[in-house]
């Protein structure tokens, strides 16, 4: 599944000013089931193709670990009901998980894939919904375990996690000023001229909002924008239906705002408000 996303990186934060010209340079590529992108600020040749290499085999990494599409620690988890000693890096993603599932009063649930399997192939969706239940997953260092016909899905949070990775990897490089594309975007620094801007759409492209982005995270989600079977990919844990069309939070971590975005739509105001509260660098950007 891929969720479509409603962002985009305005001409304005992209363009040096005359008088301010710096090298800017892209990469692009697919992964993690959308297209993904790279701007780099003031890089030297040599040293970004030497990164762009290592970017590519972090995404590759992070694929092996969380993809639903292939075979992956995910996959297997699914398969097998148990994962021996987990790779660390997804047990913390997980751990998150379980912060938000807790903060959103369950709204965040990845146990929701069995639910997602029988909309998408016709199963039997009471069944499935039975199946769910974040509370039943067993965590730690060691081990993941689930419990009997039970399965993980990372949709709603592995894409803002390889921003997070892949802006983790640049500043470990020497980079300090870059766009990380990954399905939802992380900004290190600034742009040539200034703050990133980024401009909040709605699938039929209304702009919301624009979010001026320095060492910041920017995720949106838009239940309506992927259908299963006619339906809201977003799917409540509990049988709730979307409440809103696009939702958008900023966060410094890609992946939390990715998860809290998703959670967003199934919630209420007073609700979302409350649940920012765990989280205080958070913020939402748009609703709608």
């Amino acid at each position: 599944m891929n969720r479509r996303r409603f962002l985009c990186i305005t001409a304005a934060a992209l363009v040096p000013m005359p008088g301010h010209a710096q090298t800017v340079t892209d990469w692009q590529g697919r992964g993690l089931g959308t297209a993904l992108s790279l701007r780099l600020v003031g890089a030297d040749p040599h040293h970004t193709r030497q990164t762009f290499a290592r970017v590519g085999a972090e995404i590759e990494r992070i694929e092996q670990l969380a993809s639903l599409h292939r075979d992956s620690a995910l996959t297997r988890l699914n398969r097998d009901g148990r994962l021996a000693w987990p790779a660390p890096d997804l047990v913390s993603l997980l751990q998150l998980a379980g912060e938000v599932h807790a903060a959103t009063g369950g709204a965040f649930d990845p146990t929701v894939q069995p639910l997602w399997q029988a909309l998408a192939e016709g199963g039997d969706a009471r069944a499935a919904r039975k199946l769910i239940g974040w509370d039943r997953v067993r965590l730690d260092e060691t081990e993941i375990r689930l419990e009997h016909g039970q399965a993980l899905t990372l949709n709603g949070i592995a894409q803002g996690w390889a921003a997070d990775r892949i802006a983790a990897l640049l500043r470990r490089e020497g980079f300090t000023d870059a766009l990380v594309d990954m399905g939802e975007i992380a900004a290190l620094g600034q742009g040539p001229q200034g703050p990133w801007i980024a401009r909040i759409e709605t699938p039929e492209s209304e702009v919301l909002a624009e979010s001026h982005l320095t060492n910041r995270a920017l995720s949106t989600s838009s239940p309506r924008g992927t259908l299963v079977n006619g339906q809201p990919h977003i799917l409540g844990p509990t049988g709730q239906r979307p409440r809103w069309q696009t939702v958008s939070v900023s966060a410094e971590s890609a992946a939390l705002a990715d998860a809290l975005s998703t959670a967003f739509c199934l919630m209420d105001s007073p609700q979302i408000v409350a649940a920012l509260g765990p989280f205080p660098g958070a913020r939402l950007e748009a609703l709608a």
